[in-house]
């Protein structure tokens, strides 16, 4: 007997769900989609900043017999019933704060927040208070500008490396202009990353521009360890193969992919701590690179061995050609900072030695609020 190929589906169909509706026992769908699953416990909320500017710090806890939290000494933590440690601290002022938790002896970091000072390693967590109005390394209303992260062959190295390239909005809104470029050095203990996310230099520089205080430029972050160690940074040794790394890797590599202008009045140097004395040596021995030259906290320039005339032979033999050839030489410190008193004795003798430059103490240790206070102190004075 022959039958249509509808009938054939459809009878196909019937036994389908036959089988189906036989095989399948019954069931019960409890699954919730919102709510807090059966036995986990809730969620967290710490740093806890309320609007006082007092701040709660929480840390789930409970076989720990001791507790405490690393914020401006240590401070002992409370328990409560259900094994959550907690301390309330502040009103605080406006700032970027470090902290961490000590439990039972042992350091850790707060996992329920997930701002994180980043470098060779997890340092601590970031504590954000912000001002009112905002602060000037505050994320505002303003135009904001985008962070690239690019990867490179070091040729002194010998190694793939990574960039961090902060384009100001403009790069975008105007197509067809070029900029200059900021070529910004970390200090020891931080990485190519940590000018951004805890030094706030994009933030700080599209704040300034939309208030017509600094000019719109590229900053370029590079990595200034070569085997994360100090003398990988600190020593003459290391400091030469990044000033070859610098103009034979990461110069070509931002002027070939980026609208930037190509000359020394288009460039400048800086850093902190251990990126200050790089970018000093740096750009100091090749002003025909950079028209614009700083440093923040240099512990080499501090230190009571320091030679200038070593580090820079020829240096001081001219003080009207260094000046002709520089438009800034930038120094800054923290007036609390142990290096203030090298840096004083740095900047008389280039004094002794007429050469010009500026010097903008501000008060702080060695800490990230004086180089963030020093970045928007040295922006403004870029490319004008």
């Amino acid at each position: 007997m022959r039958h249509s190929s509808a009938y054939v589906l459809a009878a196909l169909l019937f036994a389908g769900y036959a089988v189906h509706a036989q095989g399948t026992p019954d069931r019960k769908n409890t699954y919730h989609s919102s709510g807090t699953a059966a036995g986990a416990a809730p969620r967290l909320i710490s740093p806890e900043v309320r609007a006082d500017r007092t701040v709660t710090f929480r840390i789930r806890a409970p076989k720990a017999s001791e507790v405490a939290l690393s914020f401006q000494g240590m401070k002992p933590m409370a328990k409560d019933a259900d094994g959550t440690w907690s301390i309330t601290v502040g009103p605080l002022e406006p700032e970027i704060y470090e902290y961490s938790f000590t439990v039972d002896g042992a350091r850790v970091l707060d996992t329920a927040n997930t701002m994180l000072k980043t470098g060779r390693t997890l340092g601590g967590n970031l504590l954000d208070i912000p001002g009112t109005p905002p602060r000037f390394d505050e994320v505002q209303d303003v135009p904001h500008g985008s962070i690239q992260m690019r990867t490179y062959t070091s040729t002194p190295l010998k190694r793939h490396r990574h960039v961090y390239v902060y384009l100001p909005p403009q790069y975008d809104s105007e197509p067809a202009r070029r900029f200059p470029v900021l070529y910004l050095r970390h200090g020891s203990g931080d990485d190519e990353s940590t000018w951004t996310f805890q030094g706030r230099a994009g933030i700080i520089l599209e704040n300034l521009i939309a208030q017509r205080k600094a000019a719109p430029m590229l900053i370029v972050m590079t990595n200034g360890d070569t085997d994360y160690t100090w003398a990988g940074g600190s020593s003459a040794e290391a400091i030469d193969l990044l000033g070859k790394e610098l103009l034979g890797d990461v110069i070509p590599l931002i002027e070939k992919t980026y609208r930037v202008t190509a000359n020394r009045a288009n460039r400048a140097i800086t850093g902190l701590s251990m990126g200050g004395g790089q970018a000093f040596t740096i750009g100091l021995k090749h002003m025909e690179t950079f028209a614009w030259v700083g440093e923040f906290s240099s512990g080499l320039l501090s230190d009571t061995d320091f030679n200038l005339a070593k580090h820079l032979p020829g240096f001081l033999d001219d003080g009207a050609r260094v000046n002709q050839q520089l438009k800034l030489l930038f120094l800054s410190c923290g007036t609390e900072d142990p290096r203030i008193p090298g840096h004083l004795d740095l900047a008389d003798a280039l004094k002794s030695h007429q050469i010009h430059y500026v010097w903008y103490p501000t008060p702080g240790a060695h800490e990230w609020k004086v180089w963030r206070h020093s970045l928007a102190e040295f922006l403004p004075r870029l490319f004008r």
